[in-house]
């Protein structure tokens, strides 16, 4: 409507005693603070907790950013069609990335089985219908994958339909391809665990006409590594959106070698027909990662880690006054970059294993959840609101007081 008529119909409105419909976008008036005040987990019952313990999908990762949840938002008040804004958003990711192209996907394991979906069928509609029946449709059937490298979310790939060949040796790689290899796959947080690195195995690929594929899902920071795989040569690679870039948690970036995006896309939603059906990502998902991402890539990631030294370091003090118990922090260089701080105990001056002090915290006010095993405690800051960190370095030295011989 032109102003002009909008001001009409409002004013035939008001002497008619009804009220305007909504205009997309808008909101009704005290709708939005009337929402803030529902606590809806607390309506459920739901249990709510500090996070001093990482990005776990069984703990819903992250929590997202202010700028994603306001572009979120923002979407969810305009239709616009899903291929073009792929399309823009792939691009602006693309360029970010050193990438040749980009896709927003439903998460790092949908950007696993999608990008080799890709490979698999190339541009052909017909094999895109086949999978995961790879019989008789002249598609490959075998991915080579160290065997330090081996873990269950490879089910991303059998779910396509091939085979997962392991080895250990360049020899043994060598050995393996074939005219039914595929794809060659490396995890990157897992590669001090194999013989063969990045390089050497884009190299080997590359040698051998042989796309190579890599799984980086929770391996920023560094943010150098948005960019690292890509300028190295690999065909794709695959990101988890919902831990450290803390976007929307289903949601993922699939990126890499444009004929290969392309054909992933066609196994992607709004497609139907297709292996990847179920992957669906919407509009809001689609802006919430990008902005999500560009956020990221702009922080200051230098003051960021030393945000969370400081707060590990609180927390190390208050535990350190515990007799019995031993504290060391640990700085990962591969995956969930972020100081952790391990802690230990004598069992003769601490009466609880971790399992029992575990359940301790977990069933304090405020709840607070850590990871360990039977004898330790693992503790990360940087899932952590502002003012945790004191909460959960008194809590820590209350339960582990309480269990103190």
């Amino acid at each position: 409507m032109k102003r002009r008529q909008l001001l009409k119909y409002a004013s035939l409105s008001s002497l008619a005693g009804v009220s305007l419909p909504l205009l997309p976008g808008t909101v009704q008036a005290g709708e939005a603070s009337t929402f803030a005040k529902r606590d809806l987990f607390a309506e459920l019952g739901i249990r709510t907790f500090i996070n001093a313990a990482g990005t776990y999908t069984a703990m819903t990762a992250s929590l997202m950013r202010p700028e994603a949840m306001d572009a979120i938002r923002q979407a969810s008040h305009k239709f616009c069609m899903l291929d073009e804004l792929q399309d823009k958003v792939g691009e602006r990711i693309a360029s970010m990335t050193h990438a040749e192209a980009a896709v927003v996907t439903s998460g790092a394991f949908a950007a696993l089985t999608l990008g080799m979906a890709g490979i698999l069928t190339g541009m052909d509609p017909q094999k895109v219908k086949s999978l995961p029946k790879l019989e008789g449709t002249g598609m490959k059937t075998e991915v080579i994958c160290q065997k330090g490298h081996a873990i269950g979310y490879n089910q991303a790939f059998t779910n396509t339909g091939v085979k997962i060949i392991m080895i250990e040796t360049r020899e043994e790689l060598i050995k393996a391809i074939n005219k039914n290899t595929a794809a060659m796959h490396f995890l990157h947080i897992n590669a001090d665990r194999g013989q063969i690195q990045h390089e050497e195995w884009v190299e080997i690929g590359k040698k051998y006409g042989i796309p190579t594929t890599i799984d980086i899902a929770a391996d920023v920071p560094p943010v150098s590594n948005l960019w690292r795989f890509n300028d190295m040569g690999f065909h794709f690679v695959a990101i988890s959106g919902g831990k450290a870039l803390r976007g929307p948690q289903s949601a993922g970036i699939l990126m890499g070698k444009k004929e290969v995006i392309a054909a992933a896309r066609l196994s992607m939603p709004p497609r139907g027909e297709t292996i990847g059906r179920g992957m669906k990502v919407n509009k809001e998902e689609v802006l919430g990662m990008y902005v999500a991402l560009e956020s990221f890539m702009a922080i200051d990631h230098d003051q960021e880690y030393k945000l969370f030294e400081k707060r590990i370091d609180r927390i190390k003090s208050a535990v350190d006054q515990v007799p019995g118990i031993t504290t060391v922090v640990n700085h990962p260089k591969l995956g969930n970059v972020t100081p952790t701080l391990n802690i230990t105990w004598d069992p003769n001056k601490i009466k609880k294993d971790g399992n029992q002090l575990r359940e301790d915290l977990r069933k304090g006010n405020p709840s607070i959840e850590v990871v360990g095993g039977k004898d330790n405690l693992s503790v990360t800051t940087w899932s952590m609101q502002e003012g945790e960190d004191k909460i959960v370095a008194v809590r820590l030295k209350e339960v582990l007081q309480a269990a103190s011989v």
